[in-house]
């Protein structure tokens, strides 16, 4: 990756859901197009943040095809020289472990953290498939499953919906979770999850597909876990409720505040209540909320 030497810098506003997805489907692209590395840059009080795509000059065209194909707002005309970077070596330098809790550490393979008494920790290094606890719903989504972790066992059935790494599966299992199953459609997820497992010893009790619920049997689980936001999560939320066993909980994140009173009302129509909630504001000012909803 040292031969990469000239980048694109795409403006985004720095508000809202709808960033964060774009900003995450362009790294996808363009990495999949052979961009080298990303640099995401905040520009304080200009309510804007700007994603710089480096690359190698041979990959110029494919990356601004792959820009372009996504929306016409983020047409590119010229790129920029800049200086060779390691990638992997800044990568690398800018890890850190995640402290989700006194009960659990997600940590990268490259850095080392001690656990203090009583925690436990999962090795997930950042990568294509979402998902490492960094982003604020995702640390939402495994507070509520540690709050729920008291009532896991060992045939705690668990249903991880859009697994990305796999974390929150892999999460419920370290708690003490008997078995985890997890699909998403991005065909990158399902391996990179079951590698995870495998590295966290965990594989013997995790499972991984590519699809969507309509894939899965008729099986309920007792926990069912859903980091979606809510375009993606009100489309099928009757169909992961009916996933959800008598006794069951569902674990919603994902929402921001703005979205609390559509979703709740939709799923108090399905025959859900609210039992527990957290919420936690990100860097650009955005609430998200996490849910544990049960059968009413």
């Amino acid at each position: 990756m040292k031969d990469a030497n000239r980048c694109f810098r795409i403006l985004l506003p720095s508000e809202g859901q709808e960033t964060r997805a774009v900003l995450d489907r362009l790294i996808a692209e363009t990495w999949a197009a052979g961009a080298a590395g990303h640099e995401e840059v905040e520009r304080p009080g200009e309510r804007e943040v700007e994603l710089v795509v480096h690359f190698r000059a041979a990959a110029e065209e494919d990356i601004r095809r792959a820009i372009s194909s996504l929306t016409d707002d983020f047409a590119v005309d010229s790129s920029e020289e800049v200086p060779a970077v390691d990638w992997v070596a800044r990568w690398r330098d800018s890890l850190s472990a995640i402290v989700v809790s006194d009960r659990l550490v997600v940590r990268p393979e490259s850095v080392e953290h001690a656990l203090a008494e009583g925690q436990v920790e999962l090795v997930i290094d950042p990568g294509q498939a979402f998902g490492t606890g960094s982003h604020a719903s995702t640390s939402l989504a495994l507070e509520s499953v540690i709050e729920g972790s008291a009532d896991f066992g060992s045939s705690t059935r668990v249903l991880d919906v859009g697994t990305g790494t796999g974390i929150l599966a892999l999460a419920a299992l370290r708690l003490g979770a008997g078995s985890a199953v997890g699909f998403d459609l991005d065909p990158l997820a399902a391996p990179e999850a079951r590698r995870w497992a495998a590295r966290n010893g965990l594989a013997d009790r995790f499972c991984a597909f590519t699809g969507g619920v309509e894939s899965l049997g008729t099986g309920r689980f007792d926990w069912v876990l859903a980091n979606l936001l809510r375009r993606e999560l009100v489309p099928i939320a009757p169909a992961l409720v009916s996933r959800v066993s008598t006794s069951g909980r569902l674990v919603l994140s994902g929402l921001l505040a703005s979205d609390c009173a559509e979703v709740e009302d939709l799923l108090a129509s399905l025959g859900l209540a609210r039992r527990f909630e957290c919420r936690r504001q990100d860097d650009t000012g955005d609430e998200w909320v996490s849910w544990v909803m049960a059968p009413a």
